[in-house]
């Protein structure tokens, strides 16, 4: 019998610890484990950790020589900034020549606020470098620092993403005295002297604290027999390695949100839409285009980084939220949670065999005193959230963690709504979701408007605990379709077992050349190498920020050898082609295959537009591709194809391209542009000639041969 490969995942919550065992072959759950976050333990979040892992190992009789990877989300660098539980920072600040004064002010960044009334505090000294460094002088200043407090050093010089020479010195004699140090240049390559300093000062302020906790699951894991890598959820949605988090602690901000995203990716594989991780008291919502997740620069302190983090955004709503009433009226649902406020969900309860009756309180100090709770003899406190909502009014699946008991919620229900002076309990259930779920749809439309997403292509995703009490309402308000993930309650800790190894390098960089380009290919490419992904499993995405000038590159990997097997028989063409019809909105003409690349197939399809009331239509050409399996890999509304062998789509490249770049009065618009070959999609709608394009595709396409298929496809406006 073939051994099991097994991936671990760990996701950190605030209250639980949440750990799944997937087999790697068929996604099948082995064993999931729930055990409360440690964060009093003297091992503090570690401790959680390990004793998930024992408890997965025990209950899903696993030999830890099955498991290939382990991976764990992490709370600890974004409480860190939250409570202010951040070490000194001594800051050596480097400049030379007519700009030394101008370097010394810009690294000289003071106090930093983290939160309302939390600091990170701050010290300076400076060198002059015009006539190079010694070892003496960076010792000195060292020392000087050490002295006053300083836990770790951060070295920051003008210019170093062009020199690091004087940096990494500085790096080099702190870690020969065993002092924890980071240079700006390890942590960004972007110019901007003040912000790239800023960002190696906070990233070096959670490094005392990060680096006991790695080094406390290391040891376990180790102790425990398992020589699987040891890897960190990134704030970006990917993963790292133990010895990258210890030097860049700062990529881990916001990671247990972007697990959720990881999950949506490679679990729910989701092509074109907004994910919602329902929990019981904060529902996290993100958004996917193209098959990938978006990201932005992260603030601290109303602060801009140099680091990249998904944008996901955070409500004070979820499946355990208490309404709000006033008279007949239904005020708000939450931010106040029935786990916060310690009191029941009546959909968890069993129907009361005593009168049941509604009240005000006051869950909190300084809290209003409007929110609701049930009472009942012989009864512990509990009341109604989204959850028992839902259940009243039919939308929670069979089956799913939020369903509940009907008898207890219509009992709890009956007794709101005598008590609001109501005669219909279902409108009061509707209320409380049309409350609780009116800034998630704000914030869903927002996402919309600022990613320009395409609404005809989305579809809302629930995850967590409590998908089934938020998500199905506010689809149906948004008119759009919904879906809840399977194994939602433990979505999470499935993305993070899931989340690829992945690195991002970007540089300022004016009108990159080809050469820019494929260096900075290569310069993510080695780094998610160095990190264990195998060369085979490596994709990289290019990204050119023109506004800015920022040149990015951003690599993704897997520490094995095959990614992805399923184990699912394939469809056929006819359930295929069906799978497509169904992903299109509208009134729909023949659906055809018009290419077969690698396991992949292309469908177009033709729908009708209208436009001035319906005056007016147009054909629209949709194009999807579709995996043997039936998941669409790619959703294009508008667009055009170029299918071919690859010498004849490249040849014919530049017509194609030119044929849809349009010229208006902000200059020449770009179509994204996306090839297919041998089962992967190449995004390539961060580029903008066809210099850089071709440049690009014959590094990724160099051991693709002349006459194999490979498709072209171009979103056009």
């Amino acid at each position: 019998m073939q051994q099991r490969r097994i991936r671990v995942g760990i996701d950190v919550g605030g209250t639980f610890t949440h750990a799944v065992a997937l087999d790697v072959a068929t996604f099948e759950l082995i064993s999931t484990v729930k055990v409360p976050t440690t964060h009093t333990d003297k091992r503090g979040v570690a401790g959680g950790i390990v004793e998930s892992i024992f408890k997965l190992l025990e209950e899903g009789s696993i030999n830890p020589s099955e498991i290939v990877l382990i991976a764990h989300s992490t709370t600890q660098a974004t409480n860190a900034l939250l409570e202010g539980d951040v070490a000194m920072v001594g800051i050596v600040g480097m400049g030379a020549g007519l700009g030394k004064g101008r370097a010394r002010a810009q690294t000289r960044v003071g106090n930093i606020e983290l939160a309302p009334g939390r600091f990170l505090h701050t010290l300076h000294e400076f060198l002059d470098t015009s006539a190079g460094l010694t070892d003496a002088r960076i010792a000195g200043v060292v020392d000087s620092l050490v002295s006053r407090g300083a836990q770790v050093i951060v070295a920051s010089e003008a210019f170093s993403v062009e020199k690091d020479a004087h940096e990494k010195m500085v790096a080099a004699h702190c870690r020969e005295r065993q002092i924890p140090v980071t240079s700006g240049c390890e942590i960004s390559q972007l110019y901007g002297l003040r912000a790239r300093t800023r960002t190696a000062v906070i990233n070096a302020s959670m490094m005392p604290k990060m680096l006991e906790t790695a080094n406390m699951t290391e040891q376990s894991v180790r102790e425990a027999g398992i020589t699987a890598p040891l890897m960190i959820m990134r704030s970006d949605g990917g993963i790292m390695d133990i010895e990258q988090m210890r030097r860049r602690p700062i990529l881990t901000m916001l990671s247990g949100p972007a697990a959720g995203v990881a999950a949506a990716l490679m679990y729910a594989r989701i092509t074109d839409g907004i994910m919602l991780e329902v929990g019981g008291t904060s529902t996290d919502i993100s958004a996917i285009r193209n098959g990938k997740s978006l990201v932005k620069s992260a603030t601290v302190g109303g602060h801009r980084l140099y680091v990249r983090t998904l944008d996901v955004r955070t409500l004070g709503v979820a499946g355990g939220s208490l309404p709000r009433t006033n008279g007949a009226n239904v005020v708000d649902t939450g931010p106040r949670s029935a786990h916060i406020a310690n009191v029941h969900y009546s959909a968890f309860n069993t129907p009361a065999t005593s009168p049941v009756k509604a009240s005000h309180f006051c869950p909190k100090e300084g809290d209003p005193s409007d929110y609701i709770r049930l009472d009942a003899d012989g009864r512990e406190p509990f009341s109604v959230t989204p959850t028992c909502a839902s259940n009243l009014l039919g939308l929670v699946p069979a089956g799913d963690t939020a369903e509940g008991n009907l008898e207890s919620v219509q009992q709890a229900f009956a007794a709101l709504a005598q008590f609001m002076g109501r005669n219909d309990p279902k409108a009061v259930a509707t209320d409380m979701l049309d409350k609780g779920t009116r800034n998630v749809v704000q914030v869903v439309r927002h996402m919309i408007e600022d990613y320009e997403l395409d609404d005809q292509l989305l579809t809302l995703t629930g995850g967590g605990g409590g998908a089934a009490a938020i998500v199905p309402f506010a689809a149906q308000k948004m008119g759009l379709p919904c879906e809840i993930t399977k194994n939602a309650a433990v979505i999470s800790a499935i993305g993070v077992a899931l989340a690829l190894v992945r690195d991002t390098i970007e540089k300022t960089v004016i009108s990159p050349t080809e050469h820019d380009v494929l260096s900075i290919r290569k310069d993510a490419e080695e780094a998610v190498l160095r990190m264990g992904a195998t060369p085979d499993s490596i994709e990289v995405q290019i990204e050119i920020d023109a506004q800015k000038n920022i040149l990015r590159a951003t690599a993704t990997g897997t520490t094995e050898l095959r990614t992805r097997e399923l184990g699912k028989a394939h469809l056929e063409e006819t359930e295929l082609t069906e799978r497509v019809r169904q992903t299109i909105r509208g009134v729909t003409g023949e659906v055809t295959p018009v290419a077969r690349v690698g396991g992949l197939t292309v469908f177009h399809a033709e729908t009708q537009r209208k436009r001035l009331g319906g005056l007016m239509r147009s054909t629209v050409s949709q194009y999807r591709v579709i995996d043997p399996e039936g998941i669409i890999r790619l959703q294009i509304r508008q667009g055009d194809c170029l299918p071919g062998t690859k010498s004849e789509v490249i040849g014919g490249m530049k017509e194609f391209f030119d044929k849809h770049t349009i010229y208006g009065d902000a200059g020449r618009e770009f179509p994204d542009l996306f090839v297919i070959f041998r089962g992967r999609i190449l995004d390539m709608s961060g580029l903008m000639n066809i210099d850089q394009i071709n440049s690009l595709i014959q590094v990724e396409l160099s051991t693709v041969g002349n006459d194999e298929p490979i498709a072209a496809i171009l979103k056009t406006y």
